[in-house]
């Protein structure tokens, strides 16, 4: 078992001394992607808007979507066993690919994480008002969701700002408790069971099937790589890293279907109007079946695994800003990599990061159909940022080159000869999954073509404007 020396001695041969707390350990590490992707807080947020586009084929959409990332999430464990740093995805494609596209991973992932935060916030609004009337502060559902994700925000900068050690507790915490609550919930929605489970496995229809993939599971499954970005913080990442990856992904899938599955099955009506509402939704279903107190009790727990799947997501913007701002990749890069001595945390980053996302919401209060465009824009950039990963470590493959030049380094865990038939598989899903969410599909987007296009348009600009600060940041150095 690696030491802390040890540890520090690794991260030095990159160039990297060891400034971060390292003492998050194989649950911490699991914990941070499970409590990112956080099954209580994305089947609560996006379950009406699936139901309303694909119905009960939005069961198929979820094996289907968890195959094809636990393909992704098999290449990120290879790689984060050869690359144990903070940032993750940035460093991989940096030391893979080429210090460009690196920047421009970092900078796509970045955005999508302060997206993501921000969509995470807005969750707050599909539970707190059911659980009382009173957290209904306005008369305007998108105001009243912004406050309530404001209040969430500052939170969540404030513990993000306090060090890792106090973060990891509260998330170690949420997450117990999240497993908890999913699987009293699971029991509880088995034993109210009013239909065989042959009424709801029926041949889908392969529209709906995209459609409904495209906002419940694609949304809930990425973001498993968070335990990569922490690497820097755990001990003997090497070894535990990948391995608290694919546990994540795995564990979040595998509950995630229970819910969907015993939900359906204990709806009163699996087809009410309710279950496609933004105002219903799996909340409603929940209160609807387990009565007043019981729903209560569960949408209580679904609000602490809101706040810890914001906590995740917003360590995971501060660690990838901290590394690109390292390598001064970010303007001001020397204020955004300092390290405060007192939290051993990048202050600085967690306070940028809560506060774009912050800005989102408020920016954007009277945006018709906010959530749904938060939550589909945030599950494309990621996908798309994953798309650049998984296809510069392809083209490496193909040229023959080893996944970094100390042959043994990744030896904790290693695809062997399947590294390139798998790489394959999810350099083909990622493109698929970035086509699919961007798609400018009616049902989705709805029939304006400002909406349509939207995802696309934000992304293309992205992407512009990324490269231009690249530009810039070459002949202006940090």
């Amino acid at each position: 078992m690696a030491t802390a020396r040890d540890d520090a001695q690794d991260l030095a041969t990159f160039g990297y001394r060891q400034e971060l707390n390292r003492t998050l350990g194989s649950f911490s590490a699991f914990a941070a992607g499970f409590s990112y992707m956080s099954v209580l807080t994305g089947l609560f947020q996006t379950f009406a808007f699936g139901f309303a586009a694909g119905g009960t084929t939005l069961l198929w959409s979820w094996p289907m979507v968890f195959a094809g990332q636990f393909v992704v999430a098999l290449g990120f464990a290879e790689l984060v066993a050869h690359y144990p740093l903070s940032g993750g995805v940035y460093q991989w494609s940096k030391l893979i690919g080429s210090p460009f596209l690196g920047w421009l991973v970092g900078w796509t992932y970045i955005a999508c994480l302060i997206v993501t935060l921000a969509a995470v916030a807005l969750a707050l609004q599909s539970t707190l008002p059911q659980i009382w009337p009173g957290f209904q502060m306005t008369g305007l559902a998108s105001m009243n969701a912004v406050v309530l994700g404001c209040v969430l925000l500052i939170m969540s900068t404030w513990l993000n700002s306090s060090g890792v050690g106090l973060l990891a507790k509260v998330n170690n915490a949420g997450v117990f408790a999240e497993l908890a609550g999913v699987v009293i919930l699971i029991a509880a929605l088995f034993f109210r069971s009013v239909r065989p489970a042959n009424q709801l496995v029926s041949r889908p229809d392969p529209g709906p099937l995209l459609v409904s993939a495209a906002v419940t599971a694609s949304y809930v499954l990425y973001g498993f790589d968070t335990a990569a970005s922490l690497a820097e913080e755990t001990e003997d990442p090497r070894r535990k890293a990948p391995r608290a990856i694919l546990r994540a992904l795995s564990a979040t899938s595998a509950l995630g279907m229970l819910v969907l599955f015993f939900a359906l099955m204990a709806a009163r009506d699996p087809l009410a109007v309710e279950l496609g509402r933004a105002s219903g939704g799996l909340s409603w279903l929940v209160k609807d079946v387990l009565g007043g107190r019981f729903g209560t009790a569960i949408l209580c727990d679904v609000v602490f695994a809101v706040t810890v799947c914001a906590l995740a997501t917003h360590a995971g913007a501060v660690r990838l800003m901290f590394a690109m701002a390292r390598d001064g990749k970010l303007p001001f890069s020397g204020l955004l990599s300092r390290v405060s001595p007192d939290s051993k945390t990048p202050v600085v980053p967690a306070i940028v990061a809560g506060a774009a996302a912050i800005g989102i919401l408020v920016i954007n209060v009277n945006l018709p159909r906010l959530i749904e465009l938060i939550t589909v824009v945030a599950a494309l950039w990621a996908n798309l940022a994953y798309l650049f990963v998984t296809t510069a470590l392809l083209r490496r493959r193909f040229a023959g080159r080893q996944i970094s030049e100390d042959s043994d380094a990744g030896s904790a865990f290693t695809l062997g000869r399947w590294g390139l038939p798998v790489n394959v598989v999810g350099a083909f899903w990622s493109a698929f999954m970035v086509l699919n969410l961007g798609w400018p599909r009616a049902a989705v987007y709805g029939a304006d073509w400002q909406s349509r296009f939207a995802p696309l348009l934000l992304t293309v600009s992205l992407l512009a404007v990324g490269a231009s600060f690249y530009l810039y940041l070459r002949r202006h150095p940090a």
